[in-house]
């Protein structure tokens, strides 16, 4: 049998997927995800293609997206036929500086080396695929209740234990760099495939993989324009975007957190972890030094008892 029919199913067997695999999608979902695992020949009964749904009880946020685990990715790569995997572990840039609760080990990116044959020489040359760890670490918001029964936060962040982040940062962090190279050489069989290690950290940001996507892709434009020499960043004023020349983005983002509440620049922060990301590696020792101030910054938050009025207060509540 080809590919493409390798993996039709009886109506019991569809049914029993429809129960169990797919359970949280809807008719139209599930329609889309069997088409997309027959087209891609991957077997769901083996865990070679997952639906996730995130929102389920939101409709208008409502998406379903389709993960390849690490073995469907694999077995789409070995059919391309111009595929090898790497001949070597992934290489790990680490910093101990980073070491905390929310990054384990001090990762600060994965680098994995796939090969692909060139059509016309015939020759293997090697695709490199990165990922940096504050890009997909499932890093989320502490939230707490006060005594009247609403919900705020915190302040603090964690990192997602609920997955393998915590006890396997490395493997994790290495999957994703994979598809990133998987993508760079084979853009037609893996561009709209996720594997789900990238999706761990929109799971817990309650964001769905379009918006994960359309955000990429408006920070690339906006990088564009900028052109390579500078930070996009946003100063919290509904989101608007500017380009700040990389000289200029270390005495920009102090002036702006001497002038902010705490509060405000930890929204600040999260709201720039891939700029801030690009600024540590163009500008490492300048980074390290504006870290160290936005995290002197937070920690100037005042502690208030769960009482205080203030304490739900909008800028409170980030």
């Amino acid at each position: 049998m080809n590919a493409l029919t390798k993996y039709d199913m009886t109506s019991k067997q569809v049914t029993l997927v429809k129960q169990t695999i797919a359970k949280d999608c809807n008719d139209d979902e599930f329609n889309l995800y069997m088409e997309v695992a027959r087209g891609k020949g991957l077997d769901p009964f083996l865990g070679q293609i997952i639906p996730m749904v995130f929102s389920k009880k939101d409709a208008n946020k409502r998406k379903m997206t389709i993960i390849i685990s690490r073995d469907g990715q694999r077995v789409i790569a070995q059919r391309c036929g111009d595929y090898r995997p790497a001949s070597k572990p992934p290489t790990y840039e680490f910093d101990k500086e980073l070491k905390s609760p929310l990054n384990p080990q001090g990762i600060v990116s994965a680098t994995v080396y796939l090969w692909k044959q060139d059509p016309k020489s015939g020759e293997w040359y090697e695709v490199a695929g990165q990922a940096y760890w504050e890009e997909f670490a499932p890093i989320k918001d502490e939230w707490a209740q006060n005594d009247n029964g609403k919900n705020y936060k915190t302040g603090k962040q964690t990192l997602d234990d609920s997955g393998n982040w915590a006890r396997m940062p490395r493997l994790m962090i290495a999957k994703c760099a994979e598809m990133q190279a998987l993508r760079a050489g084979w853009p037609e069989q893996f561009t709209g495939l996720y594997d789900e290690a990238e999706m761990d950290r929109a799971k817990v940001l309650d964001l769905t993989a379009s918006e994960i996507v359309l955000k990429e892709a408006e920070d690339n434009r906006m990088r564009a324009i900028g052109a390579d020499n500078s930070i996009t960043v946003t100063w919290g004023d509904n989101w608007a975007l500017e380009n700040v020349p990389v000289g200029q983005f270390f005495d920009e983002a102090v002036k702006f957190i001497n002038e902010s509440t705490p509060d405000t620049v930890a929204r600040w922060r999260d709201a720039n972890r891939e700029p801030l990301q690009r600024y540590w590696a163009l500008q490492k020792g300048d980074a390290l030094e504006l870290r160290k101030r936005i995290d002197a910054a937070i920690a100037r938050a005042p502690s208030r008892p769960a009482n205080d009025p203030l304490r739900n207060h909008p800028l409170m509540a980030g």
